[in-house]
């Protein structure tokens, strides 16, 4: 796994264009990985926001993406199962 995970968070940054950085962590904060303005140190905050956000709906299958604005670029996070992804990109 962890080299089709390393691989994924390579092509992603080499793919898309604005991306800046990108973070994977488990469910308990862990970083499983991570690429550019994203470190290790983000993976606990990240997910901790994912969590609160998935409580503001009742429906399980909805799955919120919460996005974080700033003049230093856009941070998407969403939570899917087990996993959290965050994806730090420039505005469009």
């Amino acid at each position: 796994m962890e080299s089709g995970l390393e691989s994924h968070l390579d092509d992603t940054m080499k793919n898309t264009s604005d991306a800046m950085g990108i973070l994977f962590a488990d469910s308990h904060g862990l970083s499983l990985g991570c690429r550019g303005t994203l470190t290790d140190r983000h993976a606990g905050v990240v997910t901790e926001l994912a969590r609160h956000a998935s409580k503001l709906s009742a429906d399980a299958s909805d799955v919120p993406v919460i996005c974080l604005e700033s003049e230093a670029g856009n941070i998407l996070i969403r939570m899917q199962n087990d996993l959290t992804v965050a994806l730090h990109k420039m505005p469009s």
